[in-house]
């Protein structure tokens, strides 16, 4: 087997409209289809970064809450690649969003800092 890339991460909001708020108005992300699921009384979105395909994000009635953070089984984080981490989390905290401090990846000397996103699951910007 071959794995060609990722298609796509997938995260459950426990408010799909400020999940999705935050991922578009925040993050620019851009919709590419909702669906609303009756029968799951769930939406499900997908959305793009850049125009390519990355995410999709869900709403489920009641999901359980994350058990700690970051440090839990499954998904650990997202990581986003951005030119300038300093200027980029300058400009989240401006908009309100919970960010860590600035940091070096002691593996690779690059600059990063983890964000979150309206459900505390933990976002990171990674220096290009």
């Amino acid at each position: 087997m071959r794995i060609n890339k990722v298609h796509h991460i997938a995260v459950i909001a426990t408010d799909y409209e400020r999940s999705k708020a935050f991922y578009t108005e925040m993050l620019g992300f851009t919709v590419l289809s909702e669906v609303y699921r009756e029968e799951r009384d769930s939406w499900m979105g997908d959305f793009a970064l850049n125009g390519e395909y990355l995410l999709e994000l869900f709403s489920f009635p009641s999901p359980p809450p994350r058990s700690t953070g970051p440090e839990s089984t499954g998904l650990r984080h997202l990581a986003f690649e951005v030119d300038d981490v300093a200027a980029a989390l300058d400009e989240l905290a401006g908009k309100g969003v919970r960010c860590e401090e600035l940091r070096t990846d002691p593996h690779t000397g690059k600059r990063m800092a983890f964000f979150f996103d309206p459900d505390g699951q933990p976002l990171e910007l990674y220096e290009r």
